[in-house]
């Protein structure tokens, strides 16, 4: 088995890991670098049989259309979906490719290679880690994973029922320069969402990727036991539509704690695609709530909103009590260097502004260290090589039987 990492050994976001057994050559992951400065792989002139996309995240699959047009692309359905509904609402066309679908701990065969996908806790839905065998040889590919979302029991049974024999594994490591202490899990963030509408005076903003279905559900319970209702965008609805073909669990528009905010932009996005939304704009106005609502009564609210929302919370600030804005996203977009983050300068000066009540509550992604290290020692690869990190380094002061790569690298695994 010959593996070439493209990219990622000393980057978060990016990833591009090329496996080759035989006649068959697949990637894991085609991402888009998340820094501006990173040079993009030119995947266009790369000759593979197939892609693996671990999860619907810019920074793993945001390379794909640069592919060859016949390369089959392997993904959930759920994350196709999701990937789908951002060009929709973005005014682009779906993506047309050759699109292929696997289930969750079923395997399935590319070539030389078997694969079974692990289904893991992440902060985009329909995340995976990938089992790949060829040649005898077994390679454990994380992806991107946690233990301390909703759906943490997907990490647990990693750790409790470990997969044997692993001779490779490729391990995350975004958080090894950063902790996850303020809020160790989602119900710290829970925690504190009630804590900050149970005394709210006006409405309170949550400001978060709609993709980021833990944090929806996070806002939901906090609303259901503070007697707040939840708002959501069209966007937000659409996506949660989408989960709730895979599971009921998650709030829907139809839940009676929750209510859509209709803008007038999202709204042409349903008009220009009926075929594309069937019934779903019917429906989604016999949940509407109207500005005029929410100005009558805003201290019944929770807005969960995306960064660009700042002209919706503009219409709030001048009222008698202050606003509240939670930030629940990596604090890092608002350090200024972030200025293709569409509405980040406006979000970080409302850290300063005396309308506004700013309060941070996010718990990461990504797995801490300590997290890692259960994994690591759970599965014992033979090696044990850094993806998605900006400090390699440091594995080998915290791991086991570590290899350090540089991108372009090449080896065997014999």
């Amino acid at each position: 088995m010959e593996i070439l990492v493209h990219k990622g050994t000393h980057e978060i976001g990016g990833t591009c890991i090329q496996v080759s057994s035989g006649k068959t050559t697949i990637l894991l992951d085609v991402g888009l670098p998340l820094s501006a400065d990173s040079p993009v792989v030119d995947v266009s002139q790369l000759k593979v049989d197939a892609v693996l996309i671990s999860h619907p995240h810019q920074d793993h699959f945001g390379l794909m259309n640069c592919l060859p047009s016949n390369t089959p692309v392997y993904m959930g359905r759920l994350a196709k979906n999701l990937i789908d509904a951002t060009q929709i609402f973005l005014g682009k066309s779906k993506n047309e490719r050759d699109f292929r679908h696997f289930k969750a701990w079923e395997p399935f065969e590319i070539g030389e290679f078997r694969i079974t996908p692990y289904l893991v806790d992440h902060s985009a839905a329909d995340a995976y880690a990938f089992l790949i065998e060829a040649e005898g040889k077994r390679l454990f590919y994380s992806g991107d994973l946690r233990s301390h979302g909703w759906k943490g029991i997907l990490f647990e049974n990693l750790v409790k029922r470990p997969i044997p024999r692993i001779d490779i594994m490729f391990l995350e490591g975004t958080m090894m320069h950063r902790n996850n202490d303020l809020f160790t899990d989602e119900e710290a963030v829970e925690k504190k969402i009630v804590e900050v509408i149970s005394q709210q005076k006006n409405i309170s903003f949550i400001l978060s990727s709609s993709q980021n279905i833990d944090r929806i559900v996070s806002a939901c319970r906090a609303c259901k036991r503070t007697g707040k209702i939840l708002v959501i965008d069209i966007y937000t609805a659409w996506v949660l539509e989408q989960v709730q073909e895979i599971t009921d669990n998650v709030p829907s528009m139809d839940w009676p704690e929750v209510r859509v905010y209709a803008s007038h932009s999202q709204d042409e996005r349903l008009k220009a695609a009926p075929g594309y939304f069937g019934d779903f704009r019917k429906r989604l106005y016999l949940r509407r709530v109207k500005s005029q609502e929410l100005q009558s009564n805003p201290s019944a609210f929770l807005y969960f909103g995306r960064v660009s929302s700042f002209r919706t919370i503009e219409a709030f600030k001048k009222a008698v009590q202050p606003v509240n804005v939670i930030y629940s996203q990596w604090l890092g977009y608002l350090d200024g260097s972030h200025a293709d983050y569409y509405g980040c300068d406006k979000i970080s000066a409302y850290r300063e502004d005396p309308e506004v009540n700013f309060v941070y509550a996010h718990t990461s992604g990504h797995a801490p260290v300590e997290d890692l290290q259960r994994l690591a020692a759970a599965l014992k690869p033979r090696t044990l090589v850094p993806i998605h990190t900006e400090d390699a380094d440091s594995f080998r002061k915290t791991f086991e039987n570590v290899m350090t790569l540089k991108d372009g690298s090449t080896f065997v695994l014999t």
